[in-house]
């Protein structure tokens, strides 16, 4: 037992930098993870940061300076930050209101096409259970409507928190933006001198990690504002609601886009029923989806390392559990991370090992 494990530490923890790379992944890991909570807002400016650079180092290409380079994307930052607060806030929390207090209705409508189960498929389903299902649901909605109208001082510590986030995170994104370089000096200097497997590791994960962000940032964007085009124009009700569900449901590859589609296809059966305005929705649904996927998605992530669906899968499953959104969001930029360091990792034959 013991020379088996002595074997597998020379094979792969031979070379100091393999060491020093495994301590740093372990730390960065163990920080994330128990102070993750209170670092949130240096995390949340990290990742606008990381979906802005692009657009600095663009304007540098085209000889804009340095300093003024990151003014003028700061203060696009802040345009959009200010639209978001100012219209888009407001507007989703009205439709947000409405649809709860619809849902009611709208389970009501649904309750008799319910009670057709039993008596199509006795063996299977029973009235009690569809009315007790009916009236479970109804009030778990009941409970999360009168949260919703009442919310007020009872929520302070959330917007206190909300408050916090909007004067730090801004702060942050532009001292990030302003001295890239000075942090990455000093945090080199704290790093070993002959770091060949860091800086491979690094330059590796800072393309895949940052061409991923500020893809899926892309992608996230593309998809809602066209999504809530399509939808505004055929008249369907909550179309920003649903326009930002479908966004944020590309974060998530593969399941996103088929939860997504239950409340869309939901609220255009209620609205319309079976008739021509709910297939012409379903079809400009399924076009926006099929473009997402087999154009959007090659073009903005050509230069993404290919990862096995069982392991994207995989990834969010467990990244979600640890983080919640952002492990998702994060979790194949991980996963990257997991198989450059891998693929990277220094290894010794062992049948060349050193006899102790």
């Amino acid at each position: 037992m013991f020379k088996v494990l002595r074997d597998w530490m020379q094979r792969y923890f031979s070379d100091e930098e393999a060491v020093v790379l495994a301590v740093l992944l372990v730390l960065a890991f163990a920080v994330v993870l128990t102070l993750g909570g209170m670092l949130a807002p240096v995390l949340a400016g990290m990742v606008l940061a990381f979906l802005m650079q692009g657009l600095v180092n663009a304007l540098e290409r085209l000889k804009v300076p340095t300093r003024l380079a990151v003014w003028l994307v700061f203060a696009l930052f802040m345009g959009a930050l200010a639209v978001f607060l100012l219209v888009l806030v407001p507007l989703l929390w009205h439709q947000l209101i409405t649809l709860f207090n619809e849902l009611p209705g709208m389970l009501g409508k649904w309750q008799s096409l319910l009670l057709l189960l039993p008596e199509r498929y006795p063996h299977l389903v029973s009235d009690e259970q569809v009315l007790r299902a009916i009236e479970s649901v109804r009030g778990e909605i009941g409970k999360f409507g009168q949260w919703a109208l009442t919310f007020s001082l009872s929520s302070l510590p959330l917007l206190v928190n909300a408050m916090i986030y909007l004067v730090l995170v801004p702060i942050l994104v532009f001292f990030f933006l302003k001295d890239r370089e000075l942090i990455g000096r000093w945090v080199s200097g704290y790093l070993p001198r002959e770091r060949t497997l860091l800086n491979r590791v690094g330059d590796e994960m800072n393309r895949q990690i940052a061409n991923y962000i500020r893809g899926k940032g892309i992608e996230i964007l593309i998809c809602g504002i066209a999504t809530y085009i399509a939808f505004i124009t055929l008249g369907l009700n909550y179309a920003a609601l649903l326009a930002l569900l479908v966004g944020l449901s590309v974060v998530v590859p593969y399941v996103g886009a088929v939860v997504v589609t239950v409340p869309v296809t939901l609220i255009a059966l209620f609205q319309w029923g079976w008739g021509d305005q709910f297939i012409y929705l379903m079809a400009v649904y399924a076009i926006i989806q099929a473009l997402d996927g087999n154009v959007l998605v090659p073009l903005l992530f050509s230069e993404a390392v290919s990862l096995h669906p069982v392991a994207i899968i995989c990834a969010v499953l467990l990244f979600g559990g640890l983080w919640g959104f952002w492990g998702i969001f994060f979790a194949i930029p991980l996963a990257t991370l997991f198989k450059a360091v891998l693929d990277a990792w220094p290894r010794q034959d062992a049948s060349v090992a050193p006899m102790l």
